[in-house]
C-alpha cells in the first residue's frame, strides 16, 4: 500500500483555504492534517506533525512564502513545498528553484492543474508553465539574468530611493501598506537581495533608476 502523505495548508484567506483542503482531500494518499493562516503557526505545525507536503501561500501576514520556504527547507530538507500565489512570480522562479521548492501554482489554476501538480510531486516530478519552460530553454544557464520590474515596482523602488516610507508609497499608488510590503519583498527576492539596502544598491545600478 502506498504511503499516506500528510499535508499542511498555509493560507490566511479562510474561503480559499477551505476550498484547497476540500480539493486535496479528494486525492488518494493525501491526508490534510491542518490549515493555518500565518508563518508562525506553519512552523509550529510542521514541527509537530512532520508533514511531507506543504501548500504555502506566498503572501502571509507575517512573512513571505519565500522566507517560510527557506526556513522549512533548512530544517526539513526533504519536505515538499508548493508555493500558492495570487500574484505573478515568474521573476523569482530562479530563487524558488534555488530554495528547492517542489512547485509553484497560481491561485487561478484549475482543479485539474492543482491535482496534477500533486500527482507529479508524489511521483518525483513537478510542473512548470509553458511560457516559463520555454524561457528556460532559451536562456543560457551561465548567463546573468536581468531582473525585470513592472511599472508599479519601478515606481515603488524609485520612491524608496528618494526616502519615501511604505505608508507614503501605499497612499501614492492606492494600495494598502500590507500589499506594498509584500510587493517590496517580492522585488527584493527578484534581486536576490538579503536586505533593503542591498536591493536599493542593485536598483540604482539598473536601467530602471531615474
Amino acid at each position: 500500500m502506498s504511503e499516506v502523505v500528510k499535508t499542511l495548508i498555509v493560507d490566511d484567506h479562510p474561503l480559499f483555504a477551505r476550498a484547497t483542503k476540500a480539493l486535496l482531500g479528494e486525492i488518494e494518499r493525501i491526508q490534510v492534517i491542518g490549515v493555518v493562516s500565518n508563518a508562525k503557526e506553519c512552523l509550529e505545525q510542521v514541527k509537530l506533525h512532520q508533514p511531507g507536503l506543504v501548500f504555502l501561500d506566498y503572501q502571509l501576514p507575517d512573512l513571505t512564502g519565500t522566507d517560510v520556504a527557506v526556513q522549512l527547507k533548512q530544517l526539513y530538507p526533504h519536505i515538499h513545498i508548493v508555493i500558492f500565489t495570487g500574484i505573478e512570480l515568474a521573476g523569482i522562479y530562479n530563487k524558488l528553484i534555488e530554495i528547492k521548492v517542489s512547485g509553484v501554482l497560481s491561485k487561478e489554476s484549475s482543479e485539474r492543474t492543482i491535482k496534477n501538480m500533486v500527482y507529479c510531486i508524489l511521483d518525483g516530478y513537478t510542473m512548470i508553465p509553458l511560457p516559463v519552460f520555454n524561457q528556460m530553454q532559451l536562456n543560457d544557464a551561465n548567463a546573468q539574468e536581468e531582473c525585470e520590474l513592472n511599472d508599479e515596482e519601478v515606481l515603488m523602488m524609485n520612491m524608496l530611493v528618494k526616502g519615501a516610507t511604505h505608508e507614503q508609497i501605499a497612499e501614492r499608488i492606492f494600495m494598502s501598506k500590507r500589499t506594498v510590503d509584500n510587493y517590496l519583498r517580492k522585488i527584493y527576492d527578484k534581486y536576490g537581495a538579503k536586505s533593503r539596502t542591498e536591493a536599493l544598491e542593485k536598483f540604482i545600478k539598473s536601467k530602471y533608476y531615474t
